[in-house]
């Protein structure tokens, strides 16, 4: 119960919002769970470029390597996806620490 509360909260807040990321990110956050997006970490290994801001809108799955130095922020990440995650030397945060980190959301790349 308290994911959904703080699914809920984060979706309200991203909605107040007047950026278009903020704004598709709760959307895409609204979906039910079977709907959400699912990534594992070596698809934004494939796709991400060094230094990227990934923005997951749903959660982050542990299968692959992340070779690049990037910053991944996600609803959710399994156990397997942080350690390969930090593991790589890139970090990981909850989607509400990027947006207190960046309101304005420059130079972050949504994957859908």
């Amino acid at each position: 119960m308290h994911e959904r509360k703080d699914l809920n909260d984060l979706i309200e807040k991203l909605q107040k919002e007047k950026k278009g990321l903020w704004k598709r990110t709760a959307q895409l956050l609204s979906r039910p769970r079977r709907k959400r997006v699912e990534v594992n970490v070596s698809k934004i290994d494939s796709y991400a470029s060094e230094g990227a801001t990934i923005l997951v809108p749903g959660k982050v799955l542990g299968t692959g390597r992340l070779t690049k130095k990037v910053t991944v922020a996600a609803f959710m990440f399994s156990e397997g996806a942080k350690k390969a995650i930090t593991e790589g030397g890139s970090k990981s945060l909850t989607i509400g620490e990027l947006f207190q980190q960046n309101p304005e959301g420059k130079s972050v790349v949504l994957f859908i």
